[in-house]
């Protein structure tokens, strides 16, 4: 446990003592996915050590699934075939051992870190002495793995925020770019066909009052122009709607600028902090998006509301879904920098984004923002 934060090693050696310990011809340390839906060959004596990171087992599937989801030990002596929970895995020569146990590895507090397999070539009773052995054994470890789980999700974490980090300089460059050239060849342009029409129409007011008069009409045309470029610039830097409407009507407004699926709305009017609005808004903006570009939806469900001090944001759909598990945060299927975008403005204001889907079943984003209270006087009061 002292040798390093890593999983691989740790699991790695604790199958080799349980083993040693045991009398038993191999053990298989699963170790949950930071989904917490999955198993993962995290640590394996010989000869499945080259397998370590290679096999994943859905909570649920196989015996080793079963202990798992239902935190009990499992115990087979033979004939596991005729297990109703048994699903032979190929890469793991299921068919070369005759008894196994499996052992699921719990923190005290009752949180699932692994499971344990071990398996015997000869039949094999396994003892109540066993059974204690093993079970202190996934105890002991278990805390240890458990630690080793989050310093691997802290390190990807802070790469993610790094390579989002680096994503969002370059984003936010190129989109300066972008609008400096809009201004340039839009609104500057018109700005100087402006100035000769009014040019010409101020030359033409005496001598021919018509040229004048057509003049002015283009040169307001070229008005009209310019405040709707202008307008949209400013859009895409702040949606005006949310300082005119709140919200609750900005959601709204922005469903109806979505033909493309059928949106039911649930809407509260509850005015937020403007960066939270503006962070739910673009959140929302993104999600709808990726069903219209991704989702394959004929309808949808967003909903706002604010309980107990918590702003929830919802957007649900009936399309074709994707395995969450295959899919983690900062891949970019989903469109512009994917779930990680939508995810790190959710932690940006102090919220959590989460995803439940799978395929065929549709996809729900929500997000979830805890508010500050309101101070009373009495709150202040040293």
């Amino acid at each position: 446990m002292s040798s390093g934060p890593a999983i691989e090693p740790l699991a790695a050696a604790v199958a080799r003592m349980i083993v040693a310990s045991t009398a038993a011809d191999v053990c298989l340390v699963h170790v949950l996915d930071d989904s917490d839906r999955s198993l993962t060959l995290a640590g394996a004596t010989p000869p499945f050590d080259r397998h370590i990171g290679r096999v994943r087992l859905a909570l649920g599937s196989g015996i080793t699934g079963w202990v798992a989801s239902r935190r009990q030990a499992a115990v087979i002596s033979d004939n596991k075939e005729a297990d109703p929970r048994y699903q032979p895995i190929a890469a793991l020569g299921g068919a070369t051992f005759t008894s196994m146990v499996s052992i699921p590895m719990e923190t005290d507090p009752g949180g699932l870190v692994g499971v344990l397999d071990v398996h015997t070539v000869e039949r094999r009773e396994f003892s109540g002495h066993d059974m204690e052995l093993l079970l202190l054994l996934g105890r002991l470890v278990a805390g240890a793995l458990q630690q080793a789980r989050q310093h691997r999700q802290l390190a990807a974490r802070e790469r993610a925020h790094e390579d989002f980090a680096e994503q969002m300089i370059a984003a936010q460059e190129l989109e300066r770019r972008r609008l400096a050239s809009d201004i340039h060849d839009g609104i500057s342009q018109r700005l100087v066909t402006l100035a000769y029409r009014l040019d010409a129409a101020a030359r033409a007011v005496v001598d021919d009052q018509v040229e004048a008069a057509e003049q002015l009409d283009k040169a307001r045309e070229l008005v009209d122009l310019t405040l709707q470029e202008a307008r949209a610039a400013i859009s895409g830097l702040r949606p005006p709607v949310l300082d005119d409407l709140g919200l609750a009507g900005g959601l709204a407004s922005l469903a109806r600028s979505i033909p493309q699926i059928d949106l039911e709305l649930e809407l509260a009017d509850h005015r937020l902090p403007e960066h939270i609005e503006l962070a739910l808004y673009r959140i929302a903006q993104e999600c709808l998006q990726n069903v219209v570009k991704h989702a394959e939806a004929r309808v949808a469900t967003l909903s706002f509301a604010v309980h107990a001090d918590t702003a929830r944001l919802e957007i649900a759909d009936d399309g074709i879904g994707f395995d969450t598990s295959e899919r983690p945060l900062g891949a970019n299927e989903m469109g512009g920098y994917g779930l990680l975008s939508m995810a790190e403005r959710a932690e940006l204001v102090g919220g959590r984004l989460s995803i439940r889907s799978r395929p065929g079943s549709g996809t729900t984003v929500t997000v979830k923002i805890p508010l500050e209270s309101p101070k009373h006087p009495a709150d202040e009061q040293v």
